[in-house]
């Protein structure tokens, strides 16, 4: 038989257990908030890793490291073939706010960091990337699934019902004419003019002479520095003694890195990224991406 005062202190038990449990998320879910515990003057590490579909994450560490007087610079670790054209700039633009912001931002290229990954590497103070680093392939590209021929071979139709003559451009169900041809490839050569326009002006170029190399052509990091688009050829760990003497705080400078380590987000990011993935490959859209 068991006695209530048995039955109370197990339920204490429990719910000292479940506080202690609680407590625990909530401080592991507030690493790297605003009150991030930097006792002296270090540079915040950004890493931009796989397709680039969303910016939002990215964005956010960048504000929070631009609010943190301890802090002085920022390292945009790069390893991305690029990818949504809207996210890319988003970041791009935080880029821009950190560095009017006073904060010092090196960007370091690891295996690829083409087309947005370069847009956004344009952005910062200096461009740090390894000899073999696949660099480049600056230029706009959508591409779109046509089935007409199959469908016709299994005797399938659809009937559409729209509001303009362009409301169904890029069907799958039937070719493009070529006038809804030249109407996409105004609005690819318009964001490709905005691509130019942002890497004439974080490298101190001319658009003409970005345009040389802006075929969508991808080059080493070491044609890069020849061509102007990389500033120094380095490892991860010399694009970091850079931001540190450039911030003045020196070489081997102590690093803030952004744990993904909140449980929730890390099961619901592993979720959610198939769908994305899927979704993101599955709907034609503008991009800048290397393929």
């Amino acid at each position: 038989m068991v006695h209530r005062n048995d039955k109370v202190l197990g339920l204490a038990i429990v719910g000292l257990a479940l506080a202690a449990v609680t407590l625990f998320l909530v401080s592991v879910s507030l690493s790297g908030s605003d009150g991030l515990p930097v006792s002296r003057d270090s540079v915040a590490v950004v890493d931009i890793v796989g397709p680039i579909i969303g910016s939002e994450s990215v964005v956010d560490d960048i504000e929070r490291y631009v609010r943190n007087d301890r802090i002085p610079a920022i390292l945009i670790r790069l390893d991305t073939p690029g990818g949504a054209v809207a996210p890319t700039q988003e970041i791009y633009s935080a880029v821009l706010r950190a560095r009017d912001a006073g904060k010092v931002v090196v960007a370091s290229m690891g295996s690829v960091a083409a087309s947005g990954g370069y847009y956004i590497a344009a952005a910062c103070d200096s461009v740090v990337a390894n000899p073999g680093t696949i660099t480049g392939s600056i230029g706009v590209i959508i591409d779109f699934a046509e089935f007409s021929r199959l469908l016709d071979k299994i005797g399938v139709g659809f009937t559409v019902i729209k509001s303009g003559k362009y409301k169904d451009i890029g069907s799958f169900s039937r070719e493009m004419t070529e006038e809804e041809r030249e109407l996409i490839r105004g609005v690819i050569m318009d964001t490709y003019d905005q691509f130019v326009e942002a890497v004439a002006t974080g490298r101190n170029m001319t658009p003409e002479e970005v345009r040389v190399y802006a075929d969508g052509r991808v080059f080493t990091g070491r044609q890069a520095r020849e061509y102007g688009f990389v500033d120094v050829l380095g490892t991860y760990r010399d694009a970091l003694n850079m931001a540190g003497r450039m911030a003045g705080i020196g070489e081997n400078p102590p690093v803030i890195e952004q744990e993904d380590s909140r449980i929730w987000d890390m099961v619901l990011k592993g979720m959610t990224n198939i769908l994305v993935r899927g979704f993101y490959l599955s709907v034609p859209r503008v991009s800048y991406r290397m393929y």
